[in-house]
């Protein structure tokens, strides 16, 4: 295997979608006190958010609107952008009136946030989407589950060097993503008193 069919393999794997999909699915876990509750409120949680943008991302691809499920051209991620801050917009809100577990809510937050100040910065530079995600990931699964998460940093280098030896993002936008949305979730989840 070369160097960039690994990196491929490993950024295909650690996909934003399936990061966000698992991070639900725990934070459902650890906020109630049955499988039921969790399986709901990581449905509801997914069909608000990662579900409806990657139909139509998928959607977009097949209709050759997009170069690719995770590889477009900063010019193309502007209605992803706009997407994405509906249904955390619409998430948030329909959470907060159903009741929905704090962590899920904090978590659409933050996200929200993270969002808008992606679709800011694209306009005028390409963020790494992969490397903002994984540290999100890691800072979220660390906060709720402390040194028993702090392994899965081992994922954020992996995935920076993925993204650098693709040649899709320079140094500085992989640092930026990962910074930033590291900045994101520790401020909304401190804010939040979810910080011990």
């Amino acid at each position: 295997m070369s160097r960039q069919q690994i990196a491929r393999t490993a950024a295909n794997i650690l996909n934003p979608y399936l990061l966000s999909f698992i991070i639900i699915i725990l934070l459902a876990i650890e906020s109630t006190s049955s499988a039921n509750e969790a399986i709901k409120w990581s449905l509801i949680s997914l069909a608000l958010s990662v579900f409806p943008v990657l139909t139509v991302v998928l959607y977009l691809v097949r209709r050759r609107k997009l170069d690719g499920i995770f590889i477009n051209p900063r010019h193309q991620r502007s209605r992803i952008y706009l997407l994405a801050i509906g249904c955390a917009v619409v998430g948030y809100i329909v959470l907060l009136f159903i009741g929905a577990p704090e962590l899920l809510r904090v978590a659409f937050l933050s996200g929200l946030i993270a969002v808008v100040l992606f679709m800011i910065i694209n306009l005028f530079w390409k963020i790494s989407l992969h490397t903002a995600f994984i540290t999100a990931s890691v800072a979220v699964l660390i906060i709720v589950y402390g040194k028993t998460a702090a392994w899965t940093v081992i994922f954020i280098p992996l995935i920076a060097w993925a993204r650098l030896e693709m040649r899709l993002h320079t140094p500085a936008q992989v640092f930026v993503g990962a910074l930033l949305s590291v900045a994101v979730v520790t401020i909304v989840f401190g804010l939040f008193g979810l910080i011990w």
